[in-house]
Order: structure tokens, then sequence, then C-alpha cells
């Protein structure tokens, strides 16, 4: 494994494979702040507070963001929020099990970090030291591409016509697009202005289309937005970390480290 590191820097772990929209469960990426905390110190209680909030505000709400405030709202104050996949529902306890899972395997992955975020198919976590709520961050956190299947009308036409659904500011914050067997889905963060979110899902879409090009299939995550298609009943992505893990940079208000 090869390393370059800055002064402050997050690490982003992202499993090799393709998507599947069934498993909400799967490991899709997840990234931690580089700086530690102390054990027994306040922000730690405060860390573990926040994270229970998530827990159970999943049972009654799709989306959700807290602050946790330190010592006079300032040092061990912590930032987060949690969000689940547009068509999970609260009824089928769908959205709370993911966040459970999606919690678990944070703490796992970032404990003691001061800044987490996890990735899972059903539903995205984050926290920090540092108020990230309600500020538009269009960094590119995971970009993958299918193999090229060829330049093919029919096929292109179809991709332009899913993609084209996503960029509609109709769609609201979670869009689904569907033209023959392939299909597409987009979703903004909860914390978004309408106007923001479609600011960053344009991003994302524009970029899905340059860089996978004749993919068969292609995702591109931002840091507060998701743009991808495949084709119908998507792509196997194996459950779990595994053990090909990459590492990639992201969130724009921390330097990283990169491990290729």
């Amino acid at each position: 494994m090869f390393c370059t590191k800055t002064l402050l820097f997050i690490t982003v772990l992202f499993l090799l494979g393709t998507f599947t929209f069934a498993a909400v469960d799967t490991f899709v990426y997840g990234g931690c702040s580089q700086t530690k905390y102390f054990p027994g110190s306040p922000y730690e209680s405060n860390v573990n507070s926040l994270l229970t909030s998530f827990v159970s505000s999943a049972s009654l709400y799709t989306y959700n963001n807290f602050t946790v405030n330190g010592i006079s709202g300032g040092d061990g104050s912590v930032y987060g929020l949690y969000q689940c996949r547009g068509d999970l529902s609260l009824g089928s306890g769908d959205c709370a099990r993911c966040v459970a899972r999606a919690v678990s395997r944070l703490g796992s992955l970032c404990a003691g970090a001061t800044g987490g975020a996890l990735q899972l198919e059903g539903c995205f976590v984050k926290y920090d030291n540092s108020t990230f709520l309600g500020v538009e961050d269009k960094t590119v956190v995971v970009r993958r591409c299918g193999s090229p299947v060829g330049y093919n009308s029919d096929e292109m036409t179809r991709r332009d016509s899913v993609v084209g659904y996503l960029s509609t500011s109709s769609g609201g914050s979670y869009r689904v697009g569907v033209s023959g067997e392939l299909q597409g889905v987009a979703q903004c963060t909860g914390d978004l202005s309408a106007s923001e979110c479609q600011d960053c899902l344009m991003e994302a879409i524009g970029r899905l289309k340059t860089d996978c090009g004749t993919a068969a299939w292609g995702e591109v995550y931002l840091a507060k937005c998701y743009a991808r298609y495949s084709g119908r009943g998507g792509h196997s992505r194996a459950n779990g970390y595994g053990n090909a893990l990459l590492c990639s940079a992201a969130f724009v208000s921390l330097n990283f480290l990169i491990c290729v």
C-alpha cells in the first residue's frame, strides 16, 4: 500500500465492487478524521450521545440532524446527521435497522476519531467536531464506473433518459428514474435547501455522464448527494468490508491521507 499524507487528513474506505438497490446494510464507503479525542473526555460522551440519538430518532424520522453542545457551546461540541434512502419506510423498520447498523459500523471503523461518516446502501450517517449542517459540499467522495459496453444509441438514449429525470428539480430530494432495463437513483442530504440540492445533484450527474461514458453502470457520491445508474436489479456488492479496500480523498474541510 502506498500512502501520501498531509498535516490533517481523513481516510475514506470503500469496497471494490458494484451496487444493488436491495441490500440496505451493504457497505459503500466510510471515512474517519485522523484527529483523536481523549478516552473519557466530554467529547467522547457527546459523540456517544449523538450516535444514540441517531438510532432513537430513526424509528420516527427518515432524516434528522443533531448538535450536542460542549462547554459554553464551544470545545466538545459535536454535530451530526443521519439519512435513510428515500424509499425506506418507517413502518417496516428498515430505516431504523439501517441506521443502527451504520452507527455500529461507524463506531468500529472510527473508534476515537473526532469525525466520521459512513454510507450504507440504505442510509448515511456523519458526525464531526466542526459544523457542516446546512453547508453545501460538492467534494467527490466516491466515483466508480462499470466496464465500457461500447457505444449503443439505444442504450445511451435510455441512460440519458434516466439521468435526465434525475436532473429535474421537480423530483424532490430523492429521485428514481427507469427506462427499459436501466434504473437510476439520486438523493441529497436533508440539510440542503431545494436549490442547493439541485446544484449538488447536477454536479454529481454531470460527473456521472462525463466520467462513466458508455459504462454499464456508474455511481458518483459527493459529500452531500449522490447519483447512480445500473441495469434493472443492479449488480452484486459483497456484504461487509471484505479484503479489498481502497483509500480515497474526501470532505473538503479536511486534508487527507490517500492510499492506493
